[in-house]
């Protein structure tokens, strides 16, 4: 039996895949060490277009007006040059208002595409170039700890650690967040308050790590500049001691968020990662395991969600209080308990 793997670890080889949505320029070298801000590749995403009335601006009858056109389609322009024109003793002429590219020149008109600010992608962690993706990206490698969440706005951080989060059931206030925190990354607990998310971005802050958010903060933190990423999920949840413990450790370190949302269909998650130096055998990580005795798991959802436990046994149908008839698994809890659960409810920690 197969089950997804989150990664918690204290000490891993990451390599990571950074790409483009589309076509465009890398801007870095194989061999070039980056921070997780640094811009690897641009591209133009989405560029607007404009269409001038040529003959309205030089007060022609538009067969006339495309004996003065002065450009033609494929030229590219700068502010201020004459597309038309002159004309008359007023020696009126059309000009481009911005820097852009001819698309179309002709019937008393021109049609100009402008290019916006390229798309910038960042690095999203510390480390070294391994690889270039011809007119795509890069492929970075690194070492660290590694910890992953379950949801992020899409925002980039990196900054020194600080922990308010001295318990795992901790609740995150907009007093708690001081000006001294300005340009740290916040490790918290539970976020109930819209107020908190608009504080941070006002400080700002390079990055929230929270254990969890309600939902209705979600509209505010998808609109944040701030990095934000939780690690348990909505409504009010505790961190698992896993990644409690993990995090906590490492206070005072300078730490990566890449807060990119989940997409189980590519394998991408929201993730910290901590660069340590690396020992000689640090861990490699795999997305999908064996769920087998042994394994240390994570419970997705209620009664036990959240909880870490240890698997004692796998396999074997069961009808459980809901009705479902399902795959079981019997895990022990540190406290010594033991709960039978849907092995669909399980997550291997790496």
């Amino acid at each position: 039996m197969l089950a997804p793997v989150r990664h918690i670890l204290p000490v891993t080889t990451i390599r990571r895949e950074r790409l483009l949505p589309i076509q465009g320029k890398i801007s870095v070298r194989k061999g070039q060490k980056v921070s997780a801000t640094d811009t690897v590749a641009e591209a133009s995403l989405s560029p607007a277009h404009l269409l001038l009335d040529l003959s309205r601006g030089l007060g022609l009858p538009p067969e006339k007006t495309d004996q003065h056109i002065q450009c033609k389609a494929g030229d590219s322009v700068d502010a201020g040059d004459i597309l038309a024109g002159p004309v008359g003793l007023a020696r009126r002429v059309v000009r481009a208002p911005k820097k852009a590219r001819v698309v179309v020149a002709g019937g008393g008109q021109v049609l100009l595409e402008v290019q916006n600010k390229p798309f910038e992608l960042k690095a999203a962690l510390p480390g070294m170039v391994m690889d270039l993706i011809p007119e795509r990206g890069v492929v970075i490698e690194t070492t660290g700890a590694l910890i992953q969440g379950v949801w992020g706005n899409g925002g980039i951080g990196f900054g020194l650690m600080l922990v308010l989060a001295k318990t795992p059931n901790h609740v995150l206030t907009r007093d708690q967040l001081e000006v001294s925190y300005r340009g740290s990354v916040i490790l918290a607990g539970h976020c109930a308050e819209e107020d908190v998310i608009k504080m941070a971005g006002e400080l700002p802050l390079r990055g929230l790590i929270l254990a969890s958010m309600a939902p209705s903060v979600i509209p505010v933190a998808e609109k944040s500049p701030v990095p934000v990423m939780v690690l348990e999920g909505f409504g009010q949840r505790p961190m698992n001691t896993a990644a409690f413990n993990l995090l906590t450790t490492n206070e005072q370190r300078e730490v990566a968020i890449n807060a990119e949302p989940w997409d189980p269909y590519t394998g991408t998650r929201p993730e910290v990662i901590i660069p340590l130096p690396a020992p000689g055998d640090t861990q490699q990580s795999k997305d999908v395991q064996v769920l087998e005795p042994g394994k240390q798991v994570y419970i997705l959802r209620a009664p036990h969600a959240g909880k870490v436990g240890r698997l004692l046994s796998a396999g074997g149908m069961k009808t459980f209080p809901s009705g479902v008839r399902a795959l079981s698994a019997l895990v022990r809890f540190d406290d010594g308990t033991e709960a039978l659960v849907p092995a669909a409810n399980l997550e291997i920690i790496q």
